[in-house]
């Protein structure tokens, strides 16, 4: 089988023929059909010291199931976030980490929504949004911020505002069901809102925070870092939440569990849409991480095995 790998930090990526893999205990063998390409593995390219597997989103159909296994049987389409090498033809997937695709969804449909779309909503739902406020998305065109505006919406959110890195953003973000589009260069966020979605982080903490009307939340799921000045939360009674869908995965199953189908229902009435910005070939896997480094991506990009 083929699958990306690279050598030392920073890359270059290249496709190689490697063994295809057995399943372990507890595990699937998935024959992908889409793969989704997220920042976190990007960064991880670029910033780690040694080489990591490139795992991720992954999405097929089960070919083999390890020892244990009681929920899916070879035939079964699945998706869900492998911690191996995911940008391959086959891909190991543990059970617990897999959602069956229900009929009539794609591959493509499921890398663009189950795990970004639980990120969202995992963010969304540590916001505690109350119906009628007004909430701020980062990233807001990005494969977790477009799902995250729309479920916003869903949630009851009287007001939402995307704030985007180019203005050729506002119009795709718009069509999501934003009220309002807000660049991270611009002075003035517009009127304050009641709680923000984070998925950047660094410098855009501090509009972000300043956006914020007084007891408003900010609930930050980036990688990207950034510092806190306290005395910006002391005088508005504002807070930061933090928080990461791996320990939810870990901790609370029935709970992960619960977003899984709640998203695929969402989906299946139409009330979440989720958008691919591109698909790319596994060779030229190099190129989708250009597409999320370059910031330019509307939705999700997506490798195609």
């Amino acid at each position: 089988m083929r699958r990306v790998r690279y050598e030392s930090a920073g890359g270059p990526l290249f496709v190689e023929e490697a063994p295809v893999p057995e399943p372990g205990p507890g595990e699937l063998l998935v024959r992908c059909e889409a793969v989704g390409v997220t920042l976190p593995v990007v960064r991880k390219v670029t910033e780690a010291a040694e080489p990591i597997a490139l795992g991720g989103e992954i999405a097929g159909e089960v070919t083999a199931v390890g020892a244990g296994v009681t929920r899916f049987r070879p035939g079964d389409r699945v998706t869900g976030l492998c911690f191996g090498h995911g940008y391959a033809d086959f891909a190991p997937l543990h059970e617990a980490m897999a959602s069956p695709v229900p009929e009539g969804a794609s591959a493509v449909d499921a890398v663009a929504l189950v795990r970004s779309g639980l990120v969202a909503l995992g963010a969304l739902t540590a916001a505690r949004p109350a119906p009628g406020e007004a909430a701020l998305v980062t990233a807001a065109a990005s494969g977790v911020g477009h799902l995250a505006v729309q479920l916003a919406r869903v949630r009851g959110a009287g007001r939402v505002v995307g704030a985007v890195s180019t203005a050729v953003k506002a119009d795709f973000v718009r069509s999501l069901g934003a009220d309002e589009v807000v660049r991270y260069g611009d002075a003035d966020w517009g009127e304050p809102v009641d709680y923000a979605l984070d998925a950047v982080g660094g410098d855009l903490l501090t509009p972000a925070i300043a956006a914020l009307a007084p007891g408003g939340r900010l609930v930050a799921y980036s990688s990207g870092g950034g510092t806190v000045q306290a005395y910006d939360l002391l005088v508005g009674a504002k807070s930061v939440i933090g928080f990461q869908m791996a320990r939810i995965a870990r901790e609370e199953p029935d709970r992960y569990e619960r977003w899984r189908r709640e998203l695929w229902e969402l989906f299946e009435r139409g009330e979440v849409r989720p958008a691919v910005h591109a698909e790319f070939a596994l060779e030229d896997a190099a190129k989708a991480h250009e597409a999320i480094e370059s910031r330019a991506n509307l939705g999700k990009v997506v490798l195609r095995p």
